[in-house]
């Protein structure tokens, strides 16, 4: 590359970036991690996070069901991508019907955005997408601290390519500066007349409901033969797409662990933390986390009959209740309480691990999602 060249590429760079940042504020846009699973088949009665982390599927009132995949599928320089194939065909839509795929952003991740003062700065997101059959859907930006969006339709076809849609921003309605859900990033896959009835402004901040779809909206459930398949979400400052920034698949995974982290067991007998006995039949154990959680989590253990408590003579006894103390730490750590350990063989002050019973598929998963 000649010097005047890489002159040029510099001057792209600081002209579209922000200097010593990142560009992207959207986590595991390439489809990375998936902590939970790679695969979740039935989708359709109750929104949540199922496969991809930070890939949020929100339902309301469809009889439609899905499979959400992790899929090596991916365009030219992706590794992954998310996949939806419809199961379960909804053709009769009623007015309240949703099907959303999406993420939450904290709002203090978001104030280089600017919003709500004279110097806001326009909000682009890009991404690759492509389908089974052409369609045309909605990319919305809601603001949960203020109830408004603003929304432009994208369209799919069988092949990849890559949408970028760049959003106007408001010199009012600031996002709040703290860790609750301030915006959400909505990929709208089907909806009823309650956020269709009106008049659809493309790019255009509102607080109607009815406004946040057009007339020419595609349903997902049209068919039980529709996929969606979709990577490379990018969310960024300014009126420019840059390319999509690949970040490495360990740092993804760290970004991640702020919202879910999950510890799997890697061996029957998985060590999962050591603890004190503080009676005969319960003890306490003690999570760390880095990087710190967003906030303090919850736990799910999944089956309790795949852990178990060892005690100092190395006899593995069952737990009745594994739970986060309520006198817990906070974000950076948490005290893990299992009671009602079977035998009541415990002394006070010795030492005890909580351990896999035999079993592989034992897990601890703390959970921080941002909560819509």
């Amino acid at each position: 590359m000649s010097k005047a060249a890489e002159l040029a590429k510099i001057g792209e760079v600081a002209t579209n970036s922000q200097i010593g940042g990142r560009r992207n504020i959207v986590i595991n846009g390439a489809m990375q991690v998936a902590q939970r699973s790679t695969e979740v088949t039935g989708l359709g009665a109750t929104s949540g996070y199922y496969t991809l982390d930070r890939n949020r599927l929100t339902f309301s009132g469809t009889a439609g069901r899905l499979t959400m995949t992790q899929t090596a599928d991916g365009p030219s320089g992706f590794a992954n991508c998310l996949k939806l194939d419809c199961t379960t065909a909804d053709t009769s839509i009623a007015a309240g019907e949703i099907l959303i795929l999406g993420q939450n952003f904290e709002g203090q991740d978001l104030q280089q955005f600017k919003k709500g003062t004279s110097d806001a700065e326009k909000i682009t997101v890009s991404f690759y997408i492509k389908g089974n059959a052409n369609a045309t859907y909605t990319c919305e930006l809601y603001d949960n601290d203020n109830s408004r969006s603003i929304a432009q339709e994208f369209s799919v076809t069988s092949s990849w390519s890559r949408v970028v849609l760049t959003f106007n921003n408001e010199t009012s309605n600031a996002f709040d500066d703290d860790t609750a859900s301030s915006l959400l990033l909505h990929l709208w896959l089907h909806g009823g007349a309650t956020f269709a009835g009106g008049t659809f402004a493309s790019n255009t901040w509102h607080a109607t409901n009815a406004n946040r779809l057009s007339d020419s909206q595609s349903s997902f459930f049209d068919s039980d033969a529709r996929t969606f398949f979709l990577t490379g979400v990018q969310m960024e400052v300014g009126s420019v797409a840059t390319p999509f920034e690949h970040r490495s698949s360990g740092e993804e995974l760290e970004l991640c662990k702020r919202y879910y982290h999950k510890l799997l067991a890697t061996g029957p007998y998985q060590k999962f933390a050591v603890g004190m006995a503080f009676t005969t039949d319960d003890c306490m154990f003690v999570f760390k986390f880095s990087p710190e959680m967003r906030g303090i989590p919850t736990l799910d253990h999944g089956t309790l009959s795949k852990l178990v408590v060892t005690d100092t003579d190395l006899s593995a006894e069952a737990i009745g209740s594994l739970a986060i103390d309520t006198n817990t730490d906070g974000p950076q750590g948490v005290s893990v309480k299992a009671a009602d350990i079977a035998g009541d063989v415990m002394t006070a002050g010795d030492a005890t691990i909580l351990n896999a019973n035999n079993d592989v598929a034992a897990y601890l998963a703390f959970d921080a999602e941002i909560p819509e």
